[in-house]
């Protein structure tokens, strides 16, 4: 029996109704269609017997879809897996850049176009300056997580940044930065407000615009409209430096792979209501519950799907995978740590040994060795 609700049981209640009322393209669909199935007997499955005791059990198959809450705790495992062996024994700072809400309906409707240019902006932005002598004089290097959500599930769309404390210099030394970050944030901020509202401005021909917006065809209207962007101050946050490489690689892991909501937060379905758990930042962090109609709830998630093959997770700098071997094992070389260690991809079964300790191959009640049943016989 099913001991919680899941963002499954809310699609497979309630996804018909709202979805009849609209039309999204295939991958939306697609995603909707791999949540609604992910461990359940329409994907198909396999059955472990034991001949000692009798015991059984069936797995079904996981979507492997991206945005499947379902799917993502072995995939982040191996994610920090790979980057185990690329992180240095420096302070690491993570730095958020946000859009203004009053991006947010052009963001939605040219998702791919404006995420890239967010990425752009924000890389450029931060290597431009740690670059720059006032500041650290270095080519650091840093690794990039697009989030589209705020905790409430509403559209927010921003990237998180970690960055280590140092760089290589141009005669290849390695220059530490001091124990705060090394850039002002009002720096950061304006810097990266001027990058991305400069290449906006040269994108106008290829933005979709909704009825309401289309008055931004006209330059003179979308140049007003660029100002009363540069006239805010953007919000560019850093926080403080972890203590360890394991720190680092523990907030890693809750960011990387997320999705808009995990299963755990989702409290209840009742009468086309979902509850779920929310942290209210404004009230200083305090966990609360929001209780929304279920059809609110899937066009809140809906929000958060990407476009087809579109990379959430980037690598710049010294971290980038065309110079990683070279530049971040010289790094690694000069703070005498050993060069970059090539990843091996374990075996999901070895993964969960690994992680859990348990051996799925094991019987749980006699710990005799589990034996696949032939298809016929379930």
């Amino acid at each position: 029996m099913k001991e919680r609700v899941e963002v499954q049981d809310v699609f497979c209640a309630y996804d018909s109704e709202y979805l009849l009322s609209k039309t999204f393209p295939p991958h939306i669909h697609k995603a909707i269609k791999a949540i609604k199935r992910c461990r359940t007997s329409e994907l198909g499955g396999h059955k472990d017997i034991c001949n000692a005791c009798d015991y059984s059990k069936i797995s079904y198959n996981s979507c492997r879809n991206r945005h499947c809450p379902k799917c993502q705790a072995l995939a982040k495992e191996r994610w920090l897996m790979a980057r185990q062996s690329e992180l240095l024994p420096v302070p690491y700072f993570h730095v958020v850049f946000t859009l203004p809400h009053e991006l947010n309906e052009i963001v939605m409707r040219n998702q791919a176009l404006l995420y890239n240019l967010l990425f752009k902006a924000s890389q450029e932005t931060i290597r431009e300056l740690a670059a720059d002598k006032k500041y650290l004089g270095a080519k650091i290097g840093l690794t990039s997580i697009l989030h589209t959500w705020g905790q409430n599930l509403i559209f927010h769309p921003h990237v998180h940044m970690i960055i280590p404390g140092g760089g290589l210099t141009k005669t290849n030394t390695w220059k530490s930065c001091s124990k705060s970050f090394f850039i002002p944030v009002k720096v950061m901020s304006r810097l990266f407000r001027g990058k991305f509202i400069f290449y906006l401005k040269q994108e106008l021909d290829k933005l979709e615009l909704s009825d309401g917006m289309e008055y931004l065809r006209n330059p003179y209207q979308f140049t007003i409209f660029l100002e009363s962007l540069f006239q805010k101050e953007w919000y560019v946050y850093c926080k403080r430096p972890f203590k360890t490489t394991t720190s680092v690689l523990e907030y890693l892991g809750r960011y990387t792979h997320r999705v808009a909501i995990s299963n755990h937060r989702i409290i209840s379905i009742s009468d086309g209501q979902v509850s779920f758990k929310y942290r209210d930042y404004k009230d200083n962090n305090r966990e609360k519950i929001m209780t929304i109609e279920a059809k609110e709830f899937v066009r809140r998630f809906l929000l958060h799907i990407l476009p087809p093959q579109f990379t959430k997770i980037r690598h710049y700098g010294i971290v980038a995978s065309a110079v990683k071997k070279k530049e971040l094992g010289l790094c690694r070389k000069l703070l005498g740590l050993l060069p970059v260690i090539i990843y091996e991809k374990l075996e999901t079964a070895e993964l969960i040994k690994q992680l859990t300790g348990i051996d799925i191959y094991i019987c749980p009640v006699c710990e005799s060795e589990l034996i696949r049943a032939p298809p016929s016989d379930y």
